[in-house]
């Protein structure tokens, strides 16, 4: 559980270059505009109104836009490499080639994958029902965690946040199947038809692996009442961004006495672990887990794990266990139609076998000129955000000092990493789906769990090369942009500055702040969680950052629903930043001084719309009750509203006034970065 944040849409990359004359095509899309609209009112539907209105979401997919297109570009390079690949039988045994072919082999072929039905499943399944009491049960988590079964604790292993430069095992809150804890309490019509529709769920499993229609009911309604008093115990996702609040060191022995009914001593041994204490994330959830392993019957124990050991499973097993795990994601995405099995599996090769795979992905995508002007355009952007901390009114030369400091010590990963993974652990059957996923597991958790107490090794990425997105990590004090965001339509040698500045710039201005956001600014240079702030700066940005809270807090989406401020708070920081210091790196520019129109519009007017066309994206409306409540990245709308309505030069770009609906006092005006 990476403590990451990303940009979850792409943007548009693009290089440091003015319009080259022999190519004139745009790079901005002027039909997808809508003029009728005023820019100072709603520049977001002014940008993109036209975008909008014809905007069709496929059936198989939840959205629809910029990223989206992306992604599914990206998909098909993906798949050309895999079936060119997988087609070739002879490769050496034990290959890269030989894995990663076989892998999406295995994955596309649906006949044996029927012919098995649920039997890889059977094994497991039967050690659950040998089961007699919650000890047993503990046992057998532990055995099922080592064999990559896994388990109903969620934990990770990555930089203790208060010494980055050695790893820690890190236990986080669990045990749930919907979004969030207020989904089991809720009483609106809709969520008690999402809570109602976990109970079908999971009887429909039961009933596939076997149990008669009543009796899979009974557990599936049992499983529903374990998981509601488990949820009581979570924090919300808001006070889940609290780091302080989620770090709390113990040694095994205090969370021993802590959680009396949990045997973590046998745990850990048959998990493989030794190690004297561990970060309890959320203490509270594992105390409830402690009462509840202790006063809820074995066997409604044993129909939770039974449930999460078949969720876990489904997407390997026959159809009609995809269908069913289609069906229940379905009620939060609110897509049609499952997505082509071909882009299933480029998918699952891509997270599974993650650097075989990105190797031949960016010998073939991702030439060096990409690299290098990636390079070129962090430097720019890190340089613009020097400045501005320089010139800050509201600071202090000390933290002045000190976050200068920590910018100029960020660790910048531009495409790939500088050394890629093997899996020479791994053995990959053309002919067996189910055990080529359980052989990556057990790569991946003796991976994790030989970490624990080790240095950390900071050449690690989070995101692999093919990825479409970006992320900073605040223990590792880095910004990181994968290979699969930076080409066409959002990384393009020949478009002007404007576009690529309102596109590249914000997207690393957007992770560079995130450093300096409510989260990471409690980070130091070296990644530690330690307060580096003068008591009176920690309180100027507060203020500052309450009034971004009110701000978002505003929007609503779906007539009634509100942006949650407190839970979106990073992302917006990140936001307002970014574009403050991508506009400010662009005016550096040799386009960004002139007054040199293009499709009729001056420079900074074609920043601000290739900023805004960026982010032009529509939801279906499942999906978008889903993200208000868990997604810590406001809604694409206000993605660009939001910022430019606290950006002085937009005002001046678009005549923005006090008739505006986009105008907001000055002294309402967010300024921190």
């Amino acid at each position: 559980m990476k403590k990451i944040v990303g940009v979850i849409c792409a943007f548009t990359l693009c290089v440091s270059a003015c319009k080259n004359k022999a190519n004139e095509k745009s790079y901005f899309d002027i039909a997808g505009m809508d003029t009728t609209i005023n820019p100072a009112d709603n520049f977001f539907m002014y940008a993109n109104g036209g975008w909008v209105k014809n905007a069709k979401i496929p059936d198989d997919q939840s959205g629809w836009g910029s990223f989206y297109t992306l992604y599914d570009e990206n998909l098909s390079k993906l798949r050309i490499i895999l079936e060119e690949t997988a087609a070739q039988k002879d490769h050496p045994a034990g290959s890269a080639a030989q894995k990663v072919g076989d892998f999406y082999a295995s994955g596309m072929d649906t006949v044996a994958i029927e012919k098995k039905g649920y039997e890889p499943l059977k094994p497991m399944l039967a050690k659950i029902d040998a089961v007699k009491d919650y000890k047993e049960l503990q046992i057998l988590m532990g055995e099922a965690e080592a064999s990559a079964e896994g388990g109903l604790f969620s934990y990770n292993v990555g930089a203790d946040e208060r010494n980055s430069s050695t790893n820690i095992l890190s236990l986080y809150q669990s045990g749930t199947t919907l979004p969030e804890k207020d989904y089991y309490t809720k009483q609106d019509a809709i969520t008690k038809v999402q809570r109602a529709k976990l109970v079908a769920h999971a009887a429909k499993y039961f009933e596939l692996t076997g149990a008669d229609a009543a009796t899979a009911q009974k557990n599936a309604a049992s499983v529903l009442v374990l998981e509601t008093l488990i949820a009581a115990s979570h924090l919300t996702p808001v006070e889940q961004r609290d780091p302080v609040k989620n770090y709390n060191k113990m040694s095994v022995a205090d969370l021993q006495k802590r959680t009396p009914n949990i045997l973590w001593t046998v745990l850990f041994e048959k998990m493989g672990v030794r190690l004297d204490s561990l970060n309890v994330a959320q203490p509270r959830c594992y105390e409830a887990f402690s009462n509840l392993l202790a006063s809820q019957p074995i066997e409604v124990w044993k129909n939770k794990m039974k449930f999460d050991y078949i969720s876990s499973k489904a997407g390997l097993l026959s159809k009609v266990f995809r269908d069913e795990r289609f069906s229940f994601n379905q009620v939060f995405s609110g897509a049609k139609k499952q997505e082509d099995r071909w882009k299933v599996m480029v998918n699952r090769t891509d997270n599974s076998l993650k650097d075989l795979l990105g190797e031949v992905y960016v010998q073939k995508y991702f030439p060096p000129a990409a690299k290098q002007r990636m390079d070129e355009l962090v430097n720019n952007l890190q340089k613009a955000f020097k400045n501005r901390i320089n010139k800050l009114d509201w600071m202090s030369d000390s933290t002045k000092t000190r976050a200068q400091e920590k910018l100029a010590a960020f660790l910048k990963k531009i495409g790939y990493p500088s050394v890629w993974k093997k899996y020479d652990d791994v053995t990959i059957a053309r002919d067996n789906l189910f055990e080529n996923m359980r052989q990556v597991a057990q790569h991946d958790y003796k991976e994790t769990i030989a970490k624990i107490g080790k240095p950390v090794d900071k050449t690690e990425w989070a995101m692999t090369a093919p990825t479409v997105n970006a992320y900073y990590n605040p223990t590792f004090n880095e910004i990181v942009f994968p290979a699969g965001i930076l080409q066409f339509p959002f990384f393009e040698l020949n478009a002007d500055d404007a576009i690529n500045y309102g596109g590249i710039g914000m997207v690393i201005g957007h992770e560079m702040t995130h450093g300096f956001d409510d989260q990471g600014r409690q980070y130091d240079a070296k990644g530690n969680l330690k307060d580096w702030w003068t008591p009176a700066d920690g309180d100027q940005f507060k203020v500052k950052a309450a009034g971004v809270v009110n701000q978002y807090n505003q929007f609503k989406v779906l007539d009634s629903l509100h942006v949650n401020g407190e839970l979106t708070l990073g992302e917006n920081l990140a936001d307002i930043g970014g574009l403050a210091i991508a506009y400010d790196a662009f005016k550096m520019t040799k386009q960004g001084q002139s007054a040199d129109k293009i499709d009729g519009f001056t420079p900074d007017q074609r920043f601000f719309l290739g900023y805004a066309q960026v982010w032009r994206l529509v939801n279906r409306n499942e999906t978008m009750r889903t993200r208000i409540t868990t997604d810590p990245h406001s809604p694409e709308e206000f993605r660009v509203n939001g910022p430019l309505a606290n950006f002085e030069p937009f005002y001046k770009t678009f005549n923005v006034t006090e008739k505006n609906k986009l105008y907001r006092q000055p002294a309402d005006r967010a300024k921190i970065w």
